[in-house]
């Protein structure tokens, strides 16, 4: 394996929403994410790099966090690949939603409907989107972290597969 990406993505509830970033992909494309991204070598923790990637993307500053939701692996043997993720639950955030993304991949946030978020996860990923609403479907306590692992095939961004692994 030749790259290994460890990444984190936060849950941000609010009135029966959900708060969602749009990605502006490299080929034009776009998909709809929670908002998160790479940990650097450089964050004191993953909670450090997760704060520090939410209020880039969003504006939005988390003070406080409830504890991991779930952790995702995709191995992408074909690429060379593999990403681990962990998603927490915000407890306390303040602040009001801009962005300023210094990767200049998020372009819009807003805090999307539980009952609309399928038409805004249709484009994503399956190891985004599945944990995701399985976890809103099901709503497991909090120190019942569930893992998702995902075996993902292709040869470009445009041509990748995700078969969950059980």
């Amino acid at each position: 394996m030749k790259n290994v990406f460890y990444v984190a993505g936060a849950v941000l509830e609010r009135d029966a929403s959900l708060l969602l970033v749009r990605n502006l992909r490299r080929n034009g494309a776009h998909d709809w994410s929670t908002p998160g991204g790479v940990i650097d070598p450089t964050d004191a923790s993953v909670l450090h790099g997760l704060t520090r990637e939410v209020e880039e993307e969003t504006g939005l500053r988390v003070l406080s966090w409830s504890g991991l939701l779930y952790e995702v692996t995709a191995t992408s043997l074909d690429l060379g690949w593999e990403m681990r993720c962990e998603v927490h639950l915000a407890a306390e955030v303040d602040g009001e939603i801009t962005i300023n993304d210094p990767d200049g991949i998020v372009d819009h946030a807003a805090f999307i409907s539980v009952d609309d978020l399928g038409e805004h996860l249709e484009l994503c990923f399956p190891w985004v989107s599945e944990p995701l609403t399985e976890w809103l479907s099901q709503r497991w306590p909090l120190g019942e972290v569930r893992n998702f692992q995902y075996e993902v095939t292709g040869s470009s961004l445009s041509s990748l597969v995700a078969t969950r692994v059980v």
